[in-house]
């Protein structure tokens, strides 16, 4: 580093700035506060992650989505973050490593496959995913700051990638595996994306497998990767898939119409951590973006039961809403998200669990898993 620092001399901020920038290369100055947010497709999940039902995931950092088979993580990343980001003009690379994101699945949730909006690859080495993002990356910062698009990779999912050793074990029939090195590779991978994508408007988002945690001090499910594939992430949300047993009208039923993706925030800048909310998938319909707001306000005290109602008072207008569970939908629920915007406080969403709520858990719990 040049530059004569004089301590006789007073310390001149823009010189010493200057230096270190044409010292280090790729440094950037200042804050890198998101700009642009993109929906989950719930606005429960968009609260939760960012402390605003409108914003979700934001570009230049890196989400993960982790949950086991079926818990609704390709759904929400490759399908609804997808078509809101393409909503905004933000370029989609979807990188696919399980060869299962079929274009006609990705078409019925409204995602553009033309390759002016999306770009599909299908890659299974991990190895080649952190060269498309580097070879791209360096392409991007030496075009001119006014030409930049905004940019966001998706893979789908981390999981399923392989490293050199695995494919030479495979090729050998010695499957011994390489978790060790595969753990290191994937805490790697995120790391240089959230350096390379800090200073510039290009995200990622990612999903991943979970395992049923062997601790029990810590009964958490744990994510593929380790802990410090965690610690490099800047949102991570785990993702649970529950039966749904209750028919358009809300009405109890034997068969399954769907899942119901319980959805814990494992760790946000954004928000408060720890928080969760169950979002229905039907199949028939899709995903509602009203789903679990019911729920959340209900928690925070908003929503008070009113015999076999539920009723909110408006403070900002002082209008009483009085409806069944089933009729807070639309401009309902609008209405309790406009005033907690305005009003600039976070809810507190911590549920407490009455005995009589703890035993009615217990048997669902037990019936689904007698049930299979």
């Amino acid at each position: 580093m040049t530059g004569d620092y004089n301590m006789g001399r007073p310390f001149d901020v823009s010189k010493f700035r200057k230096d270190i920038t044409k010292s280090i290369d790729g440094l950037s100055v200042g804050f890198n506060d998101p700009t642009d947010w993109i929906s989950t497709g719930n606005y429960a999940l968009n609260y939760l992650v960012s402390g605003d039902f409108h914003k979700g995931i934001p570009l230049g950092k890196v989400t993960v989505f982790a949950g086991e088979s079926g818990a609704g993580k390709s759904y929400i990343a490759s399908g609804n973050i997808i078509k809101a980001a393409q909503d905004q003009g933000i370029y989609v690379v979807l990188i696919d490593s399980e060869n299962a994101l079929d274009e006609t699945w990705l078409q019925a949730l409204k995602v553009d496959t033309g390759e002016d909006k999306l770009l599909k690859l299908n890659m299974a080495m991990l190895d080649d995913v952190a060269k498309t993002i580097s070879t791209f990356m360096k392409d991007y910062r030496n075009m001119d700051a006014g030409e930049r698009p905004k940019v966001l990779f998706v893979i789908d999912s981390l999981g399923m990638m392989m490293t050199p050793t695995e494919l030479n074990q495979f090729d050998a029939g010695d499957m011994k595996g390489d978790m060790g090195r595969k753990a290191k590779a994937l805490k790697a991978l995120v790391m240089n994306c959230v350096n390379m994508f800090g200073s510039y408007n290009v995200g990622l988002v990612a999903t991943n497998h979970t395992y049923q945690s062997q601790d029990m001090f810590d009964p958490d499910d744990k994510i593929s990767g380790g802990q410090g594939f965690v610690y490099a992430s800047s949102i991570v949300v785990a993702m649970k898939k529950l039966k749904l047993k209750t028919d358009a009208d809300g009405v109890k039923t034997s068969q399954v119409h769907g899942i119901r993706a319980a959805c814990k925030v494992m760790k946000t800048r954004y928000a408060k951590p720890f928080e969760g909310v169950q979002v229905e998938i039907p199949y028939e319909t899709g995903m509602n973006p009203y789903s679990g707001l019911v729920d959340i306000f209900e928690k925070a005290g908003l929503l008070k039961k009113s015999g076999n109602r539920l009723e909110y008072t408006s403070k900002r207008t002082g209008e009483v809403i009085i409806e069944f569970r089933k009729n807070w939908v639309g401009e309902k629920l609008d209405t309790v998200m406009e005033d907690i915007a305005l009003q600039g406080t976070a809810l507190d969403t911590k549920e407490v669990v009455t005995d009589e709520q703890l035993v009615t858990d217990v048997i669902d719990m037990e019936k689904e898993v007698a049930e299979g």
